[in-house]
């Protein structure tokens, strides 16, 4: 483990230094956007190893993000397509009470953003394995097995809540991520 965490940091600052360099790729972290970012955040203010922990979570970060929107958007086109406007009628009603609130609570503090412009995005994480549990009917066909689902997203669940809040991963936890994700994305294209 003692060896893992530098040549991990090795890698990412060597992606660093090759953003840096002019490289353009989809995943580039040296783009005009990201340095105006980066300008905005004060980070040379903040401890060095909070900032080098940060950026090794920031690459498990990225891919739990996209993950997470990922099945966000599956979950929510499943539902149009099958009940069109009155998807979100078929949402259990402790996952709408709860979304409720929160749109609420953020339409307060107009000077902020939003979360999002759909409930879906209200939702918690956890929630999206209740809402195809509770419609399984219209997801089957393509995910097969709802108890292979609720175990792929409760462990993605877990590792994300981790990185999320601060936390570091170690090494099995990331590969057990790009394991889940590679598998979800396997099955449900």
């Amino acid at each position: 483990m003692k060896k893992l965490y530098p040549f991990v940091y090795r890698g990412v600052l060597t992606q660093e230094s090759l953003d840096k360099a002019g490289r353009k790729s989809r995943y580039s972290f040296g783009s005009k956007e990201m340095e105006l970012i980066r300008s905005k955040l004060f980070l040379e203010m903040l401890d060095d190893e909070g900032i080098a922990t940060a950026r090794r979570m920031s690459i498990v970060y990225m891919a739990v993000h996209a993950f997470e929107k990922t099945v966000r958007n599956c979950v929510r086109s499943a539902m149009v397509e099958e009940y069109k406007d009155e998807w979100w009628d078929k949402v259990p009603s402790r996952i709408k009470t709860k979304v409720t609130s929160r749109i609420e609570d953020e339409s307060k503090f107009r000077w902020h953003g939003a979360r999002g412009g759909s409930e879906i995005e209200y939702c918690d994480f956890g929630d999206l394995s209740s809402i195809i549990a509770n419609n399984w009917e219209i997801f089957k066909d393509v995910l097969a097995d709802l108890e292979w689902v609720k175990a792929t997203l409760s462990i993605l669940e877990r590792s994300r809540n981790i990185v999320m809040h601060g936390g570091e991963l170690d090494i099995q936890d990331i590969e057990r991520i790009g394991s889940n994700i590679r598998d979800w994305v396997r099955q449900a294209g």
